[in-house]
C-alpha cells in the first residue's frame, strides 16, 4: 500500500521541485522534511549554515537555543546575522533570516542558557538535536541529555583551521567515548582567544545539515560510529572509526554518569551557545 502524501501547495511544489524529482527523496521524503523538527544548539558559526540549509530544504520546525546578542565580531562567520542585527538577540535575527529564506518554516525561539534544569524539557519535542555549541560545558550537557532522551546528536566543533563532525546515536557511542571528561580550565583556548577561519564553520555546519537531513529521511550512511576531521589549511578530510567504549562513563558497561552535570564551574567558562 502506497502511503498517501499530504498535498503540497503550488508554491511548495515549485520551491522543493529539485528534491521531489530525486528518486532518493521524492514527494514522500519532502513531506518527511516538512513534518520534521530539529533543535539547533547555538545560532553562531556552526548553527548559521545548518539553519540556512535546513530551512531551504524545508525542515518544517527549527528550534534555536541561544541567549546571546549579535556582536560585530560574530559577522566574520555567523552568516545568519547582518550588520543591522548587531545588538539584537541572535534568536530574533535567526528567525528573521530563516523566514526570509523560507516562510514555511516554524522557528521556535529558546533565548535561554542550557542547564541541567531545562535541557530535557527543551529537547523533548524535537526529532534531531544539532550541537553547534562552542564550549565544553554545553557539549557535555547536550551529549548526556540526548543520550538519556534517546535522540540523535549531530555534533560539530571548530578551532583555528580544523573542524570535526560526528553523529552520536544512543547505543552506538557518544561524545564521552572520545573525551570522557572536560579538559581542565585554560587547557584549550576558545575561538575568541585563539581565533577561527571564518569559512570553516560553513563547511562543518553544512556537513551537520547533511547529516540531519539523512537522519530525517533514513537515507545513506551517517557519521554514526565515525569521526570526520577536516584540516582547511591542508585541505584534508579524514574519517576514523569510533566504537562505543565499554569504559565510557555515560554509555559504557558500568556507567558512572547517571544524572546531568552543569560543568561551567569546573571548566571556568561563561556558557554561551554558539561560536
Amino acid at each position: 500500500m502506497v502511503a498517501e502524501i499530504k498535498a503540497f501547495t503550488p508554491e511548495q511544489v515549485q520551491r522543493y521541485s529539485r528534491h521531489i524529482i530525486m528518486g532518493q527523496i521524492g514527494g514522500i521524503g519532502q513531506r518527511k522534511l516538512l513534518d520534521a523538527s530539529v533543535l539547533l544548539i547555538g545560532a553562531g558559526g556552526l548553527g548559521s549554515p545548518t539553519a540556512l540549509y535546513l530551512a531551504a530544504a524545508g525542515v518544517g520546525t527549527i528550534g534555536i537555543v541561544d541567549y546571546d546578542v549579535v556582536d560585530m565580531t560574530n559577522l566574520q562567520r555567523q552568516i545568519l546575522h547582518r550588520n543591522a542585527d548587531v545588538g539584537r538577540l541572535k534568536v530574533d535575527s535567526a528567525r528573521d533570516t530563516i523566514n526570509g529564506i523560507n516562510p514555511d518554516i516554524n522557528v521556535v525561539q529558546h533565548p535561554v542558557a542550557l542547564s541541567s534544569e531545562n535541557v530535557m524539557d527543551i529537547i523533548k519535542d524535537y526529532d534531531v538535536i544539532v550541537d553547534g555549541s562552542d564550549n565544553f560545558p554545553t557539549r557535555y550537557l547536550v551529549n548526556d541529555a540526548t543520550y538519556f532522551a534517546g535522540k540523535p546528536n549531530v555534533h560539530g566543533s571548530i578551532f583555528l583551521f580544523e573542524g570535526q563532525a560526528s553523529t552520536f546515536v544512543p547505543g552506538n557511542g557518544c561524545y564521552r567515548c572520545l573525551y570522557p571528561a572536560p579538559p581542565p580550565p585554560g587547557m584549550v583556548p576558545s575561538c575568541s582567544e585563539a581565533g577561527v577561519l571564518g569559512v570553516l564553520p560553513g563547511i562543518i555546519g553544512s556537513i551537520q545539515a547533511v547529516e540531519t537531513i539523512k537522519i530525517i529521511l533514513d537515507l545513506g550512511d551517517t557519521l554514526t560510529q565515525r569521526l570526520l576531521m577536516f584540516d582547511a589549511e591542508r585541505m584534508d578530510f579524514r574519517t576514523v572509526k569510533l566504537r562505543r567504549d565499554p569504559e565510557c562513563p555515560l554509555c559504557g558497561d558500568n556507567p558512572t554518569v547517571s544524572t546531568l552535570i552543569d560543568y561551567e564551574v569546573f571548566c571556568g567558562v561563561t556558557v554561551e551557545a554558539g561560536g
